[in-house]
């Protein structure tokens, strides 16, 4: 299947991670919200963080939650590590500022 550029940008567009909980937003966003406040965790954590969030979401299930998360991380779009065949979810936020130095004159014209 080919995409075009288009289809391309809009299927492997970084992950958005909300400001804050909203029950009202989509799954998905609340999801990625829970695993980015967890920091890491497999499935079954992000769900029980959910259930944290909003105690009635029984209507969400477990199967779709793992879909999700495996085909951000089967897309490149997470990161995750093995643990007892178990995948650990992680968005490889950066904790620490940069600290290194551009020299703008090194820099390729148009970029300054």
């Amino acid at each position: 299947m080919t995409l075009s550029d288009q289809d391309f940008r809009e299927e492997f567009k970084p992950i958005y991670i909300p400001a804050s909980y909203d029950a009202g937003d989509t799954l998905e966003n609340r999801v990625i919200f829970a695993l980015a406040s967890l920091e890491e965790g497999s499935a079954e954590q992000v769900f029980a963080k959910l259930k944290d969030f909003e105690s009635g979401i029984q209507n969400v299930t477990l199967k779709f939650i793992k879909g999700h998360l495996f085909n951000l991380y089967d897309k490149g779009l997470l990161k995750g590590n093995k643990d007892n065949e178990k995948l650990i979810y992680n968005l490889s936020k950066i904790t620490d500022s940069n600290t290194g130095y551009v020299n703008p004159e090194l820099l390729a014209p148009g970029l300054d």
